[in-house]
């Protein structure tokens, strides 16, 4: 329940003591001249007769209604107090202050969408003349010639697979070729399956998706880390070389 503020409690205490104080005078106005309703005055009188001769009533009297359902008089129970009044007699309850508005809500609801045209192609746009702009600076500055056909009597030394596979190249050295090859690979793949199944969350917001984002961040990170040993520090053999000291064994 909402607590009532300490000036409406105060306002009520002074109404009360000022009530003890003055009591209010019992003026009758002519029925012609009164705006009272009839039904009203006879309730005030029914009221005043029986506060003034309490033994006429028994104790406990029950409540009775008029046409309109509302209740006209109630009986003392003890003390000449009626049934159900709190301290000093008074009746009415302030059970709580709620703010003045609307009952039905107007506002509408932000909706979190956007549009595919212009806002998600035009920044797809922008990332497409990106991309290209940096492939061609990097074709200015990598050396990448179109080799000879592959020799099958002199293979190279060091045999590395294309970047994407080099950290499945990678992890041949450190497992067996079945863990390396096959049950690392499935686990990661299982768990990519599962993943829209263990996290049910729906939102798609960065900050309430934490994670599933850490799956993907560990997952990307891990392969990342994999295939740049594979692909700079890794010489013939597939030995482990430090790239500033034995040069660089790395073809696109």
């Amino acid at each position: 329940m909402t607590e009532i503020p300490e000036h409406l409690l105060k306002r009520a205490a002074a109404a009360r003591d000022k009530a003890k104080v003055e009591p209010a005078p019992a003026a009758e106005e002519a029925p012609g001249d009164s705006r009272i309703p009839a039904h009203l005055l006879q309730r005030s009188k029914a009221a005043k007769t029986s506060k003034d001769a309490p033994a006429a009533e028994p104790a406990g009297a029950v409540a009775v209604a008029d046409k309109v359902g509302a209740v006209v008089a109630a009986g003392p129970a003890e003390g000449g107090v009626p049934i159900g009044a709190g301290p000093g007699g008074h009746t009415q309850r302030l059970l709580t202050v709620v703010k003045s508005g609307t009952i039905q809500d107007v506002k509408a609801v932000p909706v979190d969408k956007v549009h595919t045209w212009p806002h998600l192609l035009a920044a797809e746009f922008v990332a497409a003349l990106a991309c290209t702009a940096l492939t061609f600076v990097f074709s200015i500055f990598v050396h990448a010639p179109l080799l000879e056909l592959a020799n099958t009597n002199q293979t190279p030394n060091p045999s590395k697979a294309p970047w994407y596979f080099l950290g499945l190249q990678e992890m041949l050295t450190m497992f067996h070729p079945m863990v390396a090859g096959v049950t690392l690979p499935g686990v990661g793949m299982i768990a990519l399956i599962l993943a829209p199944y263990l996290d049910r969350n729906p939102s798609n917001k960065p900050e309430d998706r934490k994670f599933a984002t850490s799956i993907h961040t560990v997952h990307l990170m891990f392969w990342a880390v994999l295939v740049i040993i594979g692909s700079f520090f890794r010489g013939p053999g597939f030995n482990f070389v430090l790239p500033w000291v034995d040069g660089l064994f790395f073809e696109l």
